[in-house]
């Protein structure tokens, strides 16, 4: 497998929209959970590219049930000195020695497979891993929590409502087994509510929507990794709807520099919406994802859009990001994709170089 690097474009950027915070993370540790997965990978590498630039002697300490597979993968990053990897299972890792000020809460199995097939195993392991990475932080000399909570939390998205708001207190069927992720996360909001009643630690609540950029999944549920996979290989897209639901996307790049500003920069106790307000619907993507990057490639829609139906919808308001933290998007959706696909299409013609003509 080669060595998947995000381009160095990108962590100067994020390091450009973030300098400035970075003061108060000198000579400090940080515990992270979830830092071999997709947020996990982009928030790594920024660190590590930030810490060298600005000569900060942080050190992060990141919980993974398999460092050696991770050391596979991202090789420049396990041999980082700035990076320990501990070894354990979030809901009863073993809590290492020293004070960490800072604690970044982003692990999540957040596959639609375990929430159909093992929806319990999803639940327990949300709730009962926010509650010991609480436990920890609360033991640990912690003043600064991040937790990458969802946009799911809202429940399903009136079609009255184009962008939804932090102040929408709608919520997911208790009673439906697919509402199981929202339902956890909602509860991890919860859990640090009143973490917060009883420590001096301030949360930060990031409530993540849809993202595409270097590390995403091509072959998981993700629509925009799906049709960016299926163009890459010059094959038709299949969407098995009527292509009417309406999603948006926040470049990786943008989303770093999203969550590093909160944990730093965001008030207590107040959640955010991470992602973007252009809104787009899934057949309008497929076009947009074969125009950036193969023309003439067929997309193929199942069925016929419906007048009766309600619009499916999953688009945030960041209204309160923009006012309070001053972040808007950097990077565009046509940009987006084109660095997604490149930064693939990299990785897997280093690893299958017979393919790559």
């Amino acid at each position: 497998m080669p060595e998947q690097r995000i381009p160095i474009t990108d962590l100067d950027l994020i390091l450009k929209e973030t300098a400035s915070l970075w003061g108060e993370m000198r000579d400090q540790r940080i515990f992270i959970t979830g830092g071999t997965g997709f947020f996990g990978c982009w928030l790594l590498e920024s660190f590590a590219h930030i810490n060298r630039e600005l000569h900060l002697n942080a050190l992060a300490t990141i919980l993974t049930r398999d460092p050696a597979a991770f050391a596979k993968k991202c090789p420049h990053l396990a041999a980082d000195p700035s990076l320990t990897f501990l070894p354990g299972d979030i809901r009863a890792f073993v809590f290492p020695e020293d004070d960490f000020k800072y604690v970044i809460h982003a692990a999540t199995e957040a596959s639609a497979k375990q929430a159909a097939e093992e929806p319990l195993e999803m639940l327990t392991t949300i709730l009962n891993g926010t509650e010991r990475t609480l436990k920890f932080a609360a033991a640990h000399g912690t003043q600064k929590f991040l937790l990458t909570s969802s946009g799911a939390v809202y429940g399903k998205q009136p079609p009255t409502l184009t962008h939804i708001p932090e102040d929408y207190l709608g919520g997911p069927n208790p009673l439906d087994p697919a509402a199981v992720y929202a339902e956890g996360k909602r509860a991890s909001e919860q859990m640090c509510a009143l973490y917060a009643r009883q420590t001096a630690i301030e949360f930060k609540i990031a409530r993540c929507f849809a993202f595409v950029g270097p590390h995403l999944p091509l072959d998981a549920h993700f629509a925009i990794g799906n049709f960016i996979r299926d163009t890459m290989r010059g094959s038709p897209i299949a969407i098995s709807g009527d292509g009417t639901p309406t999603r948006s996307y926040l470049y990786a790049a943008d989303l770093a520099i999203w969550l590093w500003t909160m944990l730093f920069r965001a008030p207590p106790m107040q959640a955010f919406n991470v992602g973007s307000e252009e809104a787009i619907s899934i057949a309008d993507l497929a076009r947009t994802v074969v125009a950036t990057l193969y023309p003439g490639i067929p997309i193929n829609i199942a069925k016929q859009p419906s007048s009766g139906n309600p619009l499916q919808q999953y688009v945030p308001s960041t209204q309160n990001a923009q006012r309070h933290l001053n972040l808007r998007p950097t990077v565009n959706l046509l940009e987006a994709i084109r660095r997604t696909a490149a930064w693939h299409k990299f990785t897997v013609s280093n690893e299958h170089p017979a393919k790559s003509a």
